[in-house]
């Protein structure tokens, strides 16, 4: 049997990027909203302010965690 995932519990993300958040993904495709579920939790992001994968309030980035109502988040 081949390998194949299912992603039943994804739910897209409803707000814009923070403009300080940075991905591999987007010096490849251009894309800054990219949101795919295997991207959660694998800081494959960073903070430009803080240019590491923890941000100014030491909480981890990515595309579903950097959202409004955190101090640092900056809409685009």
């Amino acid at each position: 049997m081949a390998f194949e995932k299912s992603y039943d519990t994804y739910l897209p993300i409803a707000h814009p990027p923070c403009m300080h958040l940075r991905s591999k993904a987007m010096f490849v495709t251009g894309d800054r909203n990219g949101d795919h579920p295997d991207e959660a939790g694998s800081h494959y992001f960073w903070c430009n302010t803080t240019q590491h994968v923890l941000g100014p309030d030491q909480l981890d980035v990515d595309r579903r965690n950097c959202a409004p109502g955190r101090d640092c988040y900056c809409e685009t």
